[in-house]
């Protein structure tokens, strides 16, 4: 009896003891933490927006590491190569960046006036207009004392559409003269001239305007874009 007995009490005591073992194990299961990392899909400038207060600042530096001075213009006419100033830097360095930022495709030669000049850079592409206007709202002085002189095959830069008494100039748009227009030195920044496609040049001149000088059938510069 009293090993019956003892034999009950020791199987007790060790279940009991299995028991508070197993409540006492910790649970192999953990909850793991994901934390999301949400990625900034901001674009980010390569460049400020250029303003009044800082466009010279910017471009004096810019043409230090683009000194990039030959591009060409592709239209429905025909291509117009040109070879840009050294001496007119912020000029040149503005028509480099701008080229570069693809500024100047899907505009049109808008103006058109006969035996004189062709301007182009105007468009009414909703997707360049929001181009530029990202790029930023600004004109440029004139560098008119390097000794250059409105000749044939020039390029130049017409004034803001923002009357100015100094002539500042639109750094979207410029002109090409089609004969000598010397009467223009002083006033108007030359920063290059063509150095193949005057032909095109004279093609573009050749076409009939309306009475504010647009051309009846468009003329597209369909890109322009920088070359050896």
């Amino acid at each position: 009896m009293r090993l019956l007995l003892l034999i009950v009490c020791t199987f007790l005591l060790f279940n009991c003891e299995d028991k508070q073992s197993k409540s006492k194990t910790p649970s192999t299961k953990t909850k793991t933490e994901v934390k999301t990392i949400e990625k900034d899909t901001t674009p980010k400038r390569e460049f400020p927006y250029l303003t009044e207060e800082n466009a010279m600042d910017f471009f004096l530096e810019y043409e230090k590491d683009n000194k990039e001075n030959k591009v060409r213009i592709t239209t429905t006419k025909g291509d117009i190569d040109l070879l840009l100033y050294d001496k007119t830097k912020f000029h040149r360095a503005n028509f480099i960046f701008l080229t570069k930022q693809g500024a100047f495709d899907n505009t049109q030669f808008h103006r058109v006036v006969k035996n004189f000049i062709i301007q182009g850079g105007n468009t009414d592409n909703i997707k360049v207009a929001a181009k530029r206007g990202r790029i930023g709202k600004y004109l440029l002085p004139t560098d008119t004392k390097r000794g250059y002189t409105h000749k044939r095959g020039v390029i130049s830069m017409p004034s803001g559409e923002i009357e100015n008494p100094h002539k500042l100039a639109s750094p979207y748009e410029f002109f090409i003269t089609q004969q000598n227009a010397f009467h223009l030195d002083g006033d108007y920044t030359i920063f290059g001239e063509v150095i193949r496609g005057m032909d095109v040049v004279d093609k573009i001149n050749a076409v009939d305007v309306d009475e504010a000088e647009w051309p009846l059938r468009n003329i597209y510069i369909k890109k322009v874009e920088i070359i050896e």
